[in-house]
């Protein structure tokens, strides 16, 4: 079965022709003659089934008749990221170069003025992000009462996001009869009640149950037994698999730092997207990593739903997703277009990370295989025999130097502590009977602890610390020094004095 069969006009299909796409996907099959025929899609599929070209196809030919007007746009596509809305806006230029459509991107980290002088000129397809939506339109940029087709993708994520006001505004501000598709990969019981609200009699199109992973992932589990191990676990899964290129992908954007910066001092070739990152760098990363500049990607969920990166051979989940769904977009990053995918997640076991997992299984209706037999300790640099030999004639090395060395600083300690006695008789404790000893005392501890702390310094082999945990900055706190209050036992007088 070809493209042919599908009603599609002969500039178009030779606009997919010319990508190298001979076969439709299922989505494909049943969701581009319904929006040709200008019924509502309900269209459910898991990620990397072709859900863009599903709509994006119908559409140009759609708006093939017809020109927009000034700041009245003839379709609107709205997308939960930049990073989405930037890959659909890919689509139109790729499959539309055979037609004269006009397309304006809305979207934030872009000046206004520049989206404003394309909205000026007329545009048959505008694809935007809501709250940049919602910003031109509140400046009078922008009007909505020419939309012919409302599409909103990813509608599950849109809801998770908080865009359910947004979407609604959007919604009540096109006034005339419009052509509404939603796009998504789960379907939530709210989904089911927006639906019911935005679309008219939808054709309701389900390529796979919902929530399903794509066969041709092999799904892993790696346990550790504590946090601080999974950096371990992520190097020597990344060490022992043959890796095209892979996406690594945290909950938080803290952890997504953390984990680049330690991949880095590995010398691993990785970047790192997250929120707070400006929109310039957001765009050039993601290019880097489509052109194989750099092998791996560290990313929080905001590079999970849709990214269209052709072949990637690995996702590392560095983090249990706290939403079963999240898992779902995550590892069907890779896999796709039914090549082979692996996936790994790793996990400590414990309450929150089994309940998530827990909740995956329960969802998708697999087990997840527990990998066995990794090594994840720290291999730590071996030394050399002639470090060994330097460091066997070096007094601060040796466990019989050590101990002299501790020997001697007591000695030296005692030294001072007599000359200060010898010179200063009245600081002598039995010629004050309030003293009691304790302002010798107090003295003695601090010099002890001193010593202690000195000797604790010379010896950072004591401190077992993995490699990415040493700080990058000293700590700066009190010192050796305790207060004399942390070491006095103070007596409360009782009732009877």
């Amino acid at each position: 079965m070809g493209f042919d069969i599908l009603g599609l006009s002969e500039p178009i299909l030779k606009a997919v022709a010319d990508s190298g796409y001979t076969e439709p996907t299922p989505i494909q099959v049943q969701a581009i003659p319904q929006v040709l025929m200008g019924r509502d899609v309900l269209g459910i599929a898991q990620t990397g089934t072709g859900k863009t070209a599903s709509f994006t196809l119908p559409m140009i030919d759609i708006l093939s008749q017809g020109r927009g007007r000034a700041r009245m746009p003839r379709s609107l596509i709205l997308e939960p990221t930049r990073e989405l809305a930037a890959q659909v806006a890919e689509s139109f230029e790729k499959y539309g170069k055979n037609h004269k459509l006009s397309m304006a991107l809305l979207i934030g980290g872009v000046n206004f003025a520049d989206q404003e002088k394309a909205l000026d000129r007329g545009v048959d397809v505008l694809i935007a992000t809501p709250g940049r939506l919602l910003d031109h339109f509140g400046r009078g940029k922008l009007l909505l009462t020419g939309v012919d087709v409302l599409v909103i993708d990813e509608a599950d994520r849109m809801l998770d996001m908080g865009f359910i006001p947004d979407v609604e505004e959007i919604c009540k501000k096109i006034n005339k009869k419009h052509q509404t598709l939603f796009f998504s990969a789960t379907m939530a019981p709210m989904i089911k009640r927006l639906t019911d609200q935005f679309l008219d009699d939808p054709k309701k199109i389900e390529v796979a149950r919902p929530a399903t992973t794509a066969k041709t992932i092999k799904q892993h589990l790696v346990k550790v037994s504590h946090y601080k191990k999974k950096r371990l676990a992520l190097r020597a899964l990344l060490d022992s698999e043959d890796i095209k290129n892979a996406l690594i992908f945290c909950n938080r954007k803290k952890d997504v730092k953390e984990v680049y910066a330690s991949l880095i001092r590995h010398n691993y070739s990785v970047g790192q997207l997250h929120g707070d990152m400006a929109q310039s760098e957001r765009l050039a990363t993601l290019a880097s990593f489509k052109e194989n500049n750099i092998q791996l990607l560290v990313a929080s969920d905001v590079a999970a739903r849709g990214l269209d990166v052709p072949d990637i051979s690995h996702v590392f989940n560095f983090d249990v997703p706290s939403h079963a769904e999240d898992y779902v977009h995550r590892i069907g990053r890779t896999g796709r277009a039914g090549r082979e995918g692996n996936a790994f997640t790793i996990t400590t076991g414990g309450r929150d990370d089994t309940k998530y997992l827990r909740a995956i299984e329960n969802m998708t209706k697999e087990k997840i295989e527990l990998l066995e037999g990794l090594d994840i300790e720290d291999k730590k640099a071996k030394p050399s025999a002639a470090n060994k030999q330097k460091s066997e004639k070096n007094p601060h090395t040796s466990a019989q130097s050590q101990t002299s060395l501790r020997e001697q600083d007591n000695k030296q300690s005692d030294h001072h502590r007599s000359r200060g006695r010898q010179a200063h008789p009245n600081s002598n404790s039995n010629s004050n009977p309030n003293n009691n000893g304790r302002p010798q005392q107090r003295r003695d501890q601090r010099d002890d602890r001193y010593h202690q702390e000195t000797y604790r310094r010379r010896n950072p082999e004591d401190i077992v610390m993995a490699l990415d945990d040493w700080p990058k900055k000293p700590h700066v706190g009190m010192g050796p020094h305790v207060p004399a209050f942390m070491q006095t036992t103070i007596k409360l007088p009782s009732s009877k004095d």
